[in-house]
């Protein structure tokens, strides 16, 4: 989609103090030992908790290797910061598929050139056509010959 090339971002989002305490509570329940950390294993539990799937191997390694190696493994601060960053993303991902699932009109799955031109008119009536195809064929030459949904990590 183009706002993976336009380097759109998520907001900055701050949690609840609900949530906040919730993310809390989470991280001292997989904390079996009392240690003041998660390791590998009992952070994946955490995100399950939270986010009800299981990061893969990748994630996790990702995770552990932004670690400070003097610990032995994720602190509460980080573990928070690590939280709410992919509250962020996931709360991203949902903004993009809801404004999407507006411009897809028949309920498709995929936009059209005619259903792109439209979403355009309606949101930039000025834009000129020229720069409507640039965008739509950008990222058909990457992804098809239709601009399905599809976060912009996945794509291409």
């Amino acid at each position: 989609m183009f706002f993976s090339q336009a380097g759109a971002r998520p907001r900055m989002w701050e949690a609840s103090p609900s949530e906040y305490k919730k993310w809390v509570e989470v991280f001292k329940a997989c904390d079996e030992e009392n240690k003041g950390c998660l390791s590998r294993e009992n952070f994946k539990v955490a995100v399950v908790m939270l986010f009800g799937y299981k990061p893969s191997k990748i994630e996790a390694d990702a995770v552990m290797s932004s670690v400070d190696p003097n610990t032995s493994g994720i602190l509460l601060k980080e573990f928070l910061d690590i939280v709410r960053k992919k509250k962020e993303a996931q709360l991203y991902r949902n903004e993009i598929r809801h404004i999407f699932t507006a411009f897809d009109r028949h309920y498709r799955g995929y936009l059209t050139l005619e259903d792109f031109k439209k979403a355009f008119k309606q949101v930039a009536p000025k834009l000129s056509e020229r720069i409507i195809l640039e965008v739509f064929s950008m990222d058909v030459l990457r992804v098809g010959t239709r601009h399905a949904f599809a976060s912009p990590q996945c794509l291409p």
